[in-house]
C-alpha cells in the first residue's frame, strides 16, 4: 500500500524514492509485524482467557506437559495478523506472488481455526475430523496447482523446479503431475509444523527461522543480477515475497515473546497448518520444493519420526503380536524429554539444528 501511496511523490521529494527498494520496505516489515504482535498480542491472550479458549493435553503425552492444561490456544491468530498487516502496508498489492501467499495464509488459518475451535470450545478432543482436514489442505493445493499452471507467474515454465546443488539440471513435471506435486508438497508440510508444535516455542522458532531463510531466496529470484550469477531460475516479482516471509517471520518472533517457556499462549492448529501451508505455498511458487526438505529440516526429522514409529509398531506387531517402537515417544521432541532432557533444552537445540539446516541451504547457492 505504501509503495503504490509514496513512489509517486518521488517526484516532489527525492525520500520518497526508499519505496521503490525492497530492502527498505522489507526491514519496515520486520519492525511493523513486531510492533503489531507486541501491541496486540497482550490483548488477544486476555481475550482467549476470558473465552476460556485452553489448550487441551493429552494423557497419553508427557506428564510433565499437564501443567499445561489450560493455556489459551489459538494464537495463531496474532501471528497472522502480524504477518498480514506488514504484507498490505509494505507489499506491492499488484504482486502475485504475494497475493497467492495471503490467500494461502488465510486458507489454512481458518482451516486450523475450525479444528482449534471444536477442540476447546466445542470440546471435540479430536477437533475437526481428519478427512475434513485433508479435503482443506488438498483444496488449497489444488487452487494453487492449478492457477500456476494456468497463469504462470513468470517466464520459467509453471512445471518446472530447481534442484539443490546442481546448476544446469532440474525437474519437469507433467502438468497433472505438477498440479499433484504441488498438493503433496503444501499438505505434507503443513501437517509437519503441527506436528512439531508440542514444546513451548519450537515451532513457532524454527517457523522464523525458515521464514528468513526464504525470504533471502526469494530476494535473490527475484533479481536478474544474483539469479544469473548464481545460476539459477529468475523470477521477476518474486522479490517482493520477500516481503511477505520476513513479516512472516517478524509476527513469528514476535509471537515466540509469549510462546517462550513457559508459555503464554499457544499457537494451535490456526497457527501450526497455515505456517507449513505457506512456506511450502512460498517453495512452491520459487520453484524451490526440494529446498523445503533442507530448510526446513527439522520439521521433516520429527514428520520422519512419526512415521517410522507407526510403520514399525504395525509391523512389528503382525509379525509377533506386540508392536514395539523406535523411539521412547514421538514426535522426534518427545523422544528427547522422555531420555531427560528438558523442555528448554530440547528447544534451544533443535532451533540450533534449524539454523544449522538454514545455513545448508544458503550454501547450496555456491555449491553448485
Amino acid at each position: 500500500m505504501l509503495y503504490h501511496l509514496l513512489v509517486p511523490l518521488s517526484e516532489y521529494h527525492i525520500v520518497f524514492n526508499l519505496f521503490r527498494f525492497q530492502t527498505f520496505r522489507a526491514a519496515g516489515a520486520v519492525v511493523t509485524a513486531f510492533l503489531v504482535a507486541f501491541y496486540f498480542g497482550p490483548a488477544i491472550i486476555r481475550r482467549l482467557r476470558m473465552l476460556k479458549v485452553g489448550q487441551v493435553v493429552r494423557t497419553e503425552g508427557p506428564k510433565t506437559h499437564l501443567g499445561k492444561s489450560g493455556t489459551p490456544t489459538m494464537g495463531g491468530v496474532l501471528i497472522v495478523l502480524a504477518t498480514l498487516i506488514p504484507t498490505l502496508l509494505w507489499a506491492r498489492l499488484d504482486n502475485a506472488y504475494t497475493a497467492a501467499a495471503m490467500v494461502v495464509l488465510l486458507w489454512l488459518s481458518a482451516l486450523g481455526f475450525m479444528d482449534d475451535y471444536l477442540k476447546v470450545v466445542r470440546k471435540k478432543t479430536e477437533g475437526l475430523v481428519g478427512r475434513y482436514k485433508i479435503v482443506g489442505q488438498v483444496s488449497i493445493g489444488l487452487l494453487l496447482g492449478i492457477a500456476l499452471v494456468l497463469f504462470p507467474f513468470s517466464d520459467v515454465p509453471a512445471t518446472w523446479t530447481q534442484i539443490p546443488f546442481f546448476k544446469s539440471w532440474h525437474v519437469e513435471f507433467a502438468p497433472v503431475v505438477y498440479v499433484l506435486f504441488v498438493v503433496f508438497v503444501m499438505t505434507a508440510f503443513s501437517n509437519a509444523v503441527n506436528l512439531t508444535d508440542g514444546l513451548d516455542g519450537l515451532a513457532t522458532g524454527l517457523s522464523g527461522i525458515a521464514a528468513a531463510t526464504f525470504g533471502v531466496f526469494a530476494y535473490i529470484l527475484g533479481r536478474v543480477d544474483s539469479a544469473d550469477y548464481l545460476n539459477l531460475f529468475h523470477l521477476p516479482g518474486a522479490g517482493e515475497l520477500a516481503i511477505f516471509c520476513v513479516a512472516l517471520a517478524g509476527g513469528c518472533m514476535g509471537f515466540l515473546w509469549f510462546n517462550a517457556h513457559p508459555a503464554e499462549v499457544f499457537m494451535g492448529d490456526t497457527g501450526s497448518l497455515a505456517i507449513g501451508g505457506v512456506l511450502a505455498a512460498v517453495s512452491v511458487m520459487l520453484k524451490a520444493e526440494f529446498l523445503l526438505v533442507i530448510i526446513g529440516g527439522v520439521f521433516v526429522a520429527e514428520t520422519a519420526s512419526v512415521a517410522a514409529q507407526t510403520l514399525y509398531y504395525k509391523w512389528t506387531k503382525r509379525r509377533t503380536g506386540t508392536g514395539r517402537r523406535i523411539f521412547r515417544m514421538a514426535p522426534l521432541h518427545h523422544h528427547f524429554e522422555q531420555i531427560g532432557w528438558h523442555e528448554s533444552k530440547v528447544i534451544i537445540r533443535f532451533w540450533i539444528a534449524g539454523i544449522v539446516c538454514a545455513m545448508l541451504a544458503f550454501a547450496t547457492l555456491k555449491i553448485r
